[in-house]
């Protein structure tokens, strides 16, 4: 069977502000787990294209598949002051498509297993799949090649029946047993994009919202944790094939497990990879000998994944300031250079915690503080349930679309006030 598979995503700044385009990892990882020997499969990435559209077309009218699977990476930007909704591109493509072709087309990907029946029905594919869907998708498509067995009882699957659109229980699981074909994509330009080529380090619950299942977090508290000696024999294969310059461990805790995190570091100097590289940090659980270890190791850039705590309760802000304050002094110490960012605008929010935050940024000296004004809404939170119960929105699948939330007590001035206070400090983005 001839499968087309795309990626959708051309969302090519991070905060807003600094030139980053992602490769489509999980997409290649899609096409590693498919039978190249029984199935012909062309991958299509929309990151770089002028046009597209013409792109689609063009690859469509001369492929002819017979199953398109689409990625569909972000719903928005989640940038309150340029709000940007990604669900629209891909349902362009989409019904470009139905032009010109009567394949099956599944949709998948992060931002579409955060709201499965709402990207589903605003897209209008013809199956959706939810979760890690590496293992699922081959099956899938083995499936619609001979008509047998039913996919129907597949888990994650969205679908339609009777003119209702059905959600199967479960997401989609993957072990990530099989390598990415990242040969499918332009290599070259993304070693030259600046945000680093993605390496999967381990996977937590970052895909799904807060109420899913809880069936494929292991003890450890992550979805997946690749073995070390894997994720190094990766980037050596890396290098060796693509001359990569620079990596980006996809890890939204790269120092949880602790102990983990500097097995990898240490594996990674002992083997003399020569690499540069960048991952996510949890502003806890860390430790002067990782922020060591990781410097030597090659990292020269860190993201914080910041916890604001709540700003009503000052003890808690406090308290959360604090230990973010104390990485951000392991990391100066250490010279190795960090990101962070702060929410404004959140349930509680007042002048004194606004002030309060802005008061931490200054304390600090990071490479770029992102300010964000507003919660980006999703579903499953906390601040869903209390945008609800305030009238904000009526039911969470409005939440397909961006929405945001800023406490009624700032609403009035915040931004404003952050625009004036952002205009004072040039390593301070405002989104």
């Amino acid at each position: 069977m001839r499968v087309l598979l795309i990626a959708t995503n051309r969302h090519n700044r991070y905060q807003s502000r600094l030139n980053a385009q992602p490769m489509p990892i999980g997409l290649a990882y899609i096409a590693g787990h498919l039978d190249h020997e029984r199935h012909e499969v062309k991958v299509l990435d929309l990151m770089f294209s002028d046009d597209y559209l013409a792109d689609v077309e063009a690859a469509v009218k001369e492929f002819n598949p017979q199953m398109i699977g689409m990625s569909v990476r972000n719903l928005s930007n989640h940038s309150y002051l340029n709000t940007v909704w990604a669900l629209p591109i891909s349902k362009e493509v989409i019904d470009k498509i139905r032009t010109l072709s009567d394949a099956v087309i599944v949709c998948g990907g992060p931002a579409f297993s955060i709201m499965p029946k709402e990207c589903f029905e605003y897209l209008r594919c013809d199956i959706g799949l939810a979760g890690d869907a590496g293992e699922t998708f081959a099956t899938l498509a083995e499936r619609l090649e001979i008509g047998e067995p039913s996919y129907f009882n597949l888990p994650g699957l969205v679908y339609t029946k009777g003119g209702q659109t059905v959600s199967n229980e479960g997401y989609c699981t993957s072990e990530f047993a099989k390598p990415p074909r990242l040969e499918d994509l332009d290599m070259d330009r993304y070693n030259k994009a600046g945000f680093g080529i993605g390496v999967l380090t381990k996977l937590g619950g970052f895909y799904y919202p807060t109420n899913a299942s809880q069936s494929q977090i292991n003890e450890s508290g992550w979805r997946v944790i690749r073995p070390i000696d894997e994720v190094v024999a990766e980037v050596k294969d890396l290098k060796r094939r693509f001359g990569m310059k620079k990596v980006f461990f996809v890890d939204n805790g790269f120092n949880l497990p602790l102990d983990h995190a500097k097995s990898l570091c240490n594996t990674i100097i002992e083997s003399d990879l020569n690499i540069r590289w960048n991952t996510c940090l949890a502003p806890f659980n860390c430790d002067t000998e990782l922020i060591g270890m990781m410097k030597e190791a090659g990292c020269g850039l860190v993201m914080m994944v910041n916890r604001s705590g709540n700003p009503g309760d000052m003890d808690s802000m406090v308290e959360e300031n604090d230990a973010l304050a104390e990485v951000c002094r392991m990391c100066d110490e250490g010279d190795l250079h960090y990101n962070l960012g702060k929410q404004f605008g959140e349930p509680g929010e007042t002048r004194e915690s606004v002030d309060n935050k802005l008061d931490f940024l200054r304390s600090v000296n990071p490479a770029l503080a992102n300010l964000r004004v507003g919660v980006s809404i999703m579903p499953g939170t906390e601040v869903a349930a209390i945008a609800k119960q305030e009238g904000l929105i009526t039911d969470e699948s409005e939440l397909v679309k961006p929405t945001f939330y800023i406490a009624g007590e700032v609403k009035d001035w915040i931004v404003d006030y952050l625009k004036e206070q952002s205009a004072k400090e040039p390593r301070w983005n405002l989104s």
